[in-house]
């Protein structure tokens, strides 16, 4: 199962795993945070295989959610459903309640009931918070978020291991790094700037353009989660209480950064996109906004020692590629 699958990575996941053999069951409540048109033509594309079920349902929906696993005894469950958006969560901070942290409560429960080999769900680099130290380690503390968003994926990681304690649930917990790439979300920065400079309007370029992101390829996120779909969760025996180690457990637990760790500033990702478009940005200078961490690099040794993958797609090609899809997607010619 693919919570989120018309979403942007649970549709490259679903591809990526439809490539590989496996048959994807996709669920998604296909919402309108952002134009359902787009949620829906990944889904499109996903069901012309046919190893791929869509089921549009909710997380919050705790007996439907039973009945869909009762019924697909699923062997791998991928949870990538959530209400995205840090700046979101300042306005709507209820939806992050019932979806990140009830919804999220649910799949639990539903695996508690009817044991995947394990479950794999989204984090996010947003839980680093107010961390200062370079570059961001699933060995650091993270107790200081800064947003409803962030403090409802630290919460995930949270519930994950009380049900790895519980129940024996192997689970493991993936702080995805800035993704982007085609078929991306229109709340993102990549969408935005494109969409703006193509139209001649202003961009708005937050901390006096003083950003620093560790902007991932989606395509190095799925297959970081690819390889650790099978790479089932298991306790560390190295694990000491005295000492703990916040990425693993004596329980089946783990957590991995998937980032590209490398930094890009935020001035040199707009200048990328003006090669590409041949065309210049429009530019105003805004202070930082509330929830945004000024900077992120992503440290994924873990990752390496354990799955062998490091993420590793330059910015430019992974840009060049987005504004390809883009161009061709909404029938653009420069």
């Amino acid at each position: 199962m693919v919570t989120g699958s018309a979403g942007f990575i649970g549709f490259h996941l679903s591809k990526r795993l439809l490539s590989e053999g496996y048959r994807v069951v996709g669920l998604d409540n296909v919402n309108d945070y952002y134009e359902t048109s787009l949620k829906e033509a990944r889904t499109r594309i996903l069901t012309e295989s046919a190893n791929f079920l869509f089921i549009k349902g909710d997380l919050k929906d705790a007996d439907f959610l039973l009945r869909t696993f009762a019924q697909h005894q699923f062997d791998y469950v991928v949870n990538l459903a959530a209400q995205a958006g840090v700046r979101y969560s300042i306005t709507n901070p209820h939806v992050y309640l019932e979806s990140n942290i009830q919804g999220f409560l649910n799949i639990l429960e539903a695996c508690r009931h009817h044991r995947p080999e394990h479950l794999v769900y989204a984090s996010s680099s947003s839980v680093y918070g107010a961390n200062k130290l370079m570059p961001f380690s699933v060995r650091h503390n993270v107790d200081h978020p800064l947003s409803l968003y962030a403090a409802s994926k630290k919460t995930n990681e949270l519930m994950a291991h009380a049900y790895a304690t519980l129940y024996g649930l192997p689970v493991t917990g993936l702080r995805f790094f800035s993704a982007y790439g085609p078929y991306g979300r229109p709340d993102m920065a990549l969408f935005i700037f494109t969409k703006a400079i193509l139209e001649g309007k202003t961009i708005e370029v937050f901390n006096e353009g003083k950003m620093k992101r560790d902007f991932t390829y989606v395509d190095d996120l799925v297959e970081g989660i690819s390889r650790l779909l099978p790479h089932v969760a298991k306790p560390d025996p190295a694990w000491d209480g005295k000492k703990p180690n916040p990425s693993t457990s004596f329980a089946p637990y783990r957590l991995y950064n998937i980032g590209n760790h490398q930094q890009v500033k935020l001035l040199y990702f707009i200048e990328i996109i003006e090669k590409k478009l041949g065309r210049k940005a429009i530019k105003k200078f805004m202070p930082i906004q509330e929830g945004d961490v000024p900077e992120s690099l992503a440290d994924v040794d873990e990752l390496m020692q354990d799955v062998g993958f490091s993420p590793s797609t330059p910015i430019e090609k992974g840009v060049s590629n987005f504004i390809d899809w883009y161009l061709d997607y909404y029938k653009i010619t420069i």
